[in-house]
């Protein structure tokens, strides 16, 4: 199990999709749960609770004067209402947030900045995607909200009003992102200022072992809590076609293991989001048993225990 986490995890569905314009996404928690997560993790031998979905909360945000934004109020909303999740069940367990789109992770990483806080610790991000999801909501030209959560949690301006106010905005210098493939100019501005960036370039020449270490050789000595935001789009497409994002040239099945594995032998790992599952566009569920066999991974499964499946 992670570090200082004696009670085990729970599970916590975000049904979101209000931040993406592809319908189901909504559907992600129960794909998760029908393959298997709870049971999975039993199986290792640590106790799970899963309580249930989340709902958005009311929240009046303004019209935005960039036309393209779409289904602000309710991203919103979605955002108060996960912030105020991921602070109450991080006391005393590991919390998996089952997307949903990107946006949820507003919220997810705001309540773990707010739980970093309230025990005098910093908050690091390990971001797995192929996007850098740091417009603002002024430069966003999709009006797709999935794509805006960094730019919130940085405290990038143009929120105000519009989100729920943070506690504190997340440091970049303490954002480590991995398997970026697609970037629009009016983020990489953004990605200037101290965000640590291994694109699948970078993990091309140069694997993930010693870039991972590094940043998590930082959120040891940090003494600080580490929060993994997995998206599916962070692996190829042609092991994961279940998200409405595809980019191709994404991670391998063993480079996401690995990953994970890592991660597990760190104990830094205190909360988790599995996002941008859209059950709709899997095959069979084979991305969310990818998901699920990789959160195990994160969790403890080793590489002789993985059984095998046949299809």
């Amino acid at each position: 199990m992670a570090q200082g986490n004696p009670e085990g995890c729970v599970l916590i569905g975000a049904p979101v999709q209000s931040g993406t314009n592809r319908l189901g996404c909504d559907m992600g928690p129960s794909a998760y749960r029908a393959a298997g997560l709870a049971e999975s993790i039993r199986e290792l031998g640590i106790p799970v609770v899963d309580a249930g979905n989340v709902a958005p909360a009311p929240f009046a945000a303004p019209l935005h004067p960039n036309p393209a934004v779409r289904n602000l109020a309710e991203t919103a909303g979605w955002t108060r209402a996960l912030t105020e999740a991921a602070f109450r069940h991080s006391a005393g367990a590991l919390p998996i947030f089952l997307g949903g789109d990107h946006s949820l992770s507003a919220g997810t990483v705001a309540g773990m900045t707010r739980r970093a806080e309230a025990e005098g610790r910093p908050l690091f991000l390990l971001w797995l995607d192929a996007h850098a999801d740091l417009h603002t909501l002024d430069s966003t030209t999709s009006g797709n909200l999935h794509g805006v959560p960094l730019a919130y949690l940085t405290g990038r301006p143009g929120f105000t009003g519009y989100f729920p106010p943070l506690d504190a905005a997340l440091d970049p210098a303490c954002i480590c992102m991995f398997g970026l493939r697609s970037v629009d100019p009016a983020e990489r501005a953004a990605l200037g200022q101290g965000v640590r960036v291994h694109d699948m370039r970078d993990i091309d020449e140069n694997g993930v072992v010693a870039p991972l270490r590094s940043f998590l050789r930082e959120v040891a000595a940090a003494e600080g809590l580490l929060h993994v935001s997995l998206d599916v789009d962070f692996l190829d497409p042609g092991i994961a076609p279940g998200v409405g994002t595809t980019v191709p040239g994404g991670a391998t099945f063993r480079e996401a293991h690995l990953i994970m594995e890592l991660l597990h032998d760190s104990g830094l790992v205190r909360s988790l989001d599995l996002v941008e599952l859209n059950p709709f566009l899997d095959e069979r569920g084979r991305t969310a048993l990818l998901m699920v066999d990789l959160a195990d991974s994160l969790l403890g499964r080793r590489i002789l225990d993985r059984p095998t499946r046949s299809f």
